[in-house]
């Protein structure tokens, strides 16, 4: 039989050992759950979550191991969702404004005009409000952390024309997410919305499926969707959140210790990103005309009037139920 040299003995004596390291760590992690977003490494949403993970690895000392999966790489919203209810994935952000596809009331954040600003947003998601919406998402199996985070107030982009009174929006063909709430809403303006996923937005825009969409003006400038188009107008149409949510089932296996670890890091990193993103806002706006956006202010009366007109606040105070609607309006002021 061959005799190994020392440095052989070594070598493979290390490599093994290695080998042994690897799996021990790969066996550390008690629970390894995977999390899932639709946004660009970029957005403070993957920064701040990034950060929660590495935190919830050291607090629990490598029991609890969580993957993130950005800029939909496991799926549209529609099939992470559905990914989501099944279990084969544990973690999503989400806007309520999707979600309500499957939990309806998780849609009444999101009314048009509703918030005028954050003053209002925050007390009414760390709230009452917040409260109702996360009883309504307990109700599918999924379990919504505390605080949701902030996607911001959305506004329009356009690549045929700058939108200044609801009479600019008829016919309009806007790329909408899959949602009622924004189907809806739109529909009452009087565009032509299409519900299209966001990870096909850009080249919805470019090939001139739709003519315009809507959304913050942070994401509108992470995804460069100032190269599809032209114009963007501050409707401030609606404000739009991201809720974290877990598999039911994922998180009722968790030990309470561990559910605190991750609820308090998801928490505490919910609220940097929301001052990230409001902090953002103003140096977007100057970047998005640096690439050439032209940029309007509409005075937004007259599409809350539209609205009224047409009935979409009376429909959708029906559809939320008078106890929702109420704890809306407790925020947010008179609406119908």
């Amino acid at each position: 039989m061959r005799k190994m040299s020392r440095r052989q003995f070594v070598v493979g004596a290390g490599a093994t050992l290695a080998s042994i390291g690897i799996l021990r760590k790969a066996r550390a992690a008690e629970f390894t759950y995977k999390y899932c977003n639709n946004l660009v490494l970029t957005h403070p949403m993957n920064i701040r979550a990034k950060e929660a993970v590495e935190a919830i690895r050291s607090d629990s000392g490598g029991r609890m191991e969580i993957q993130i999966f950005p800029t939909s790489q496991l799926g549209g919203d529609t099939d992470v969702l559905a990914q989501l209810r099944a279990g084969a994935v544990q973690f999503f952000h989400l806007s309520g404004l999707i979600l309500a596809t499957l939990v309806p009331a998780a849609a009444i954040s999101g009314v048009g005009f509703a918030f005028k600003n954050y003053r209002e947003v925050w007390p009414a998601m760390d709230g009452d409000l917040g409260k109702f919406i996360r009883d309504e998402i307990a109700k599918a199996n999924l379990y919504a952390l505390d605080k949701i985070w902030d996607n911001g107030f959305r506004v329009i982009t356009s690549s045929t024309r700058p939108i200044n009174t609801p009479a600019d929006l008829k016919g309009f063909k806007i790329r909408v997410p899959i949602s009622p709430m924004w189907t809806s809403m739109f529909n009452a303006l009087g565009t032509a919305p299409t519900g299209i996923n966001w990870n096909e937005t850009y080249s919805a825009l470019q090939t001139k499926l739709v003519e315009g969409q809507e959304n913050p003006m942070v994401l509108i400038d992470l995804s460069k969707l100032y190269e599809v188009q032209k114009y963007i107008s501050i409707t401030n149409h609606m404000w739009d959140g991201f809720w974290l949510l877990g598999n039911g089932d994922a998180w009722r296996k968790l030990p309470k210790d561990l559910q605190e670890i991750v609820s308090r890091r998801f928490n505490e990193a919910a609220v940097k990103q929301r001052a990230d993103v409001e902090a953002l806002s103003d140096d977007v706006a100057k970047k998005l005309v640096s690439h050439g956006m032209v940029m309007n202010s509409p005075d937004t009366a007259s599409f809350r009037d539209q609205l009224r007109n047409a009935g979409y606040y009376k429909e959708w105070r029906q559809k939320f139920g008078e106890s929702g609607w109420k704890v809306l309006e407790r925020y947010a002021g008179q609406l119908s």
